[in-house]
């Protein structure tokens, strides 16, 4: 690029970042038609050019995090990656979370958000079985609803970045000691006060989380004027930020006291009242990938399931490089995280009766 090009670039660049400008990289989302739409779900068929007959993959985000996660721009799309490699991708999403979904708890998703996403859309195929793509919390959610329900056409679960054993999580340990004196029962008290967590300090949290990029981003784009496609990609995450919602009371209590001070997902048995959902009834094959620089989910979090989901036909884990959305949608995730699936997702297709165990 000449110098008169790369300084035109800088300045349009730097014009579109101001608050008079229209931002550098336009959203373009695929298209996808809604099929069923309800409190909370809200359950998308994607526009793709896979056959027919192509295996339907359901993406399953966290609370708080926007669907987008799946699609945040080309070459940052899972649901691109799934549609060009032949498959059919559909999306459950949860809507805003807000203070009037306070009640809202564990259950609402483990027994009618997700069992409703996954019938509805093995219907949609003729009844054949889903493999779920899940992200963070999402792949939690997922598997524990694997459990709860053995009957769901459900053939394989990929988790990426979900946590599966809270003792591995960072702070964790020290939040455990901290609370003990009390149960933590301030904590719950305050949640239940405010009705769950805010969007606002959904967001604050997410970007504490990622320190280092807030403090270099004013130097990112002074180093990074002319190069419109880092700075596209720089917008697409704000976009995503912006964009996060909040989580119900219940669901954080349970949340707390149930994965965070209970330990109940290490010990791979949920524990709501009477009832107990155990991890080792999932039958699904199941992929895990944790990210060894994931601040959110550390990568032990994730590979915790290898020992608690002991009863899935078979179960794999990997890792791959970025941060916590980073290793679903970043720089390295297609030579990454969408080759493991690729090959996972293949796997369960042609070998009969699912994958075998590989490690």
């Amino acid at each position: 690029m000449s110098i008169v090009a790369a300084v035109t670039r800088a300045a349009r660049n730097a014009l579109a970042l101001t608050p008079l400008g229209s931002g550098v990289g336009v959203p373009e989302p695929i298209p996808s038609d809604v099929l069923h739409a309800e409190p909370h779900l809200t359950l998308r068929r994607y526009h793709h050019a896979a056959p027919a007959n192509a295996p339907a993959v359901l993406l399953v985000p966290p609370l708080a995090a926007p669907a987008s996660c799946f699609d945040l721009r080309p070459g940052q799309s899972v649901v691109e990656f799934l549609g060009g490699s032949g498959r059919a991708p559909y999306l459950v999403d949860y809507g805003p979370v807000g203070y009037a979904d306070r009640r809202m708890g564990l259950a609402d998703w483990i027994d009618r958000i997700l069992p409703e996403a996954v019938l509805r859309t093995s219907a949609e195929r003729g009844g054949e079985p889903v493999d779920l793509v899940c992200w963070s919390l999402g792949g939690t959610l997922a598997l524990l609803t694997a459990a709860a329900h053995p009957e769901l056409p459900i053939r394989s679960v990929t988790a990426v970045g979900s946590p599966l054993d809270y003792s591995r999580m960072l702070g964790v340990p020290q939040l455990r000691l901290l609370a003990a004196p009390t149960g933590g029962q301030l904590t719950s008290a305050a949640i239940r006060a405010a009705g769950g967590v805010p969007a606002p300090l959904t967001r604050l949290s997410y970007r504490l989380s990622a320190w280092d990029r807030e403090l270099m981003r004013p130097f990112f784009i002074a180093g990074n004027l002319a190069n419109t496609d880092a700075l596209a990609r720089m917008q697409t995450i704000d976009r995503f930020l912006a964009d996060m919602a909040g989580y119900p009371g219940r669901f954080m209590d349970q949340v707390w006291r149930r994965f965070v001070l209970a330990g109940d997902l290490e010990s791979g048995v949920l524990r709501l009242g009477a009832r107990r959902i155990a991890l080792a009834d999932v039958t699904a094959a199941v992929l895990l990938i944790g990210g060894p620089r994931d601040a959110i989910t550390a990568a032990g979090a994730v590979r915790g399931g290898l020992r608690t989901l002991t009863g899935a036909r078979s179960v794999r884990y990997e890792t791959a490089p970025g941060s916590h959305l980073g290793i679903l949608t970043g720089p390295d995730a297609a030579a990454t995280t969408w080759s493991y699936l690729d090959a996972f997702l293949t796997e369960q297709v042609e070998v009969p009766g699912g994958a075998v165990p590989v490690g």
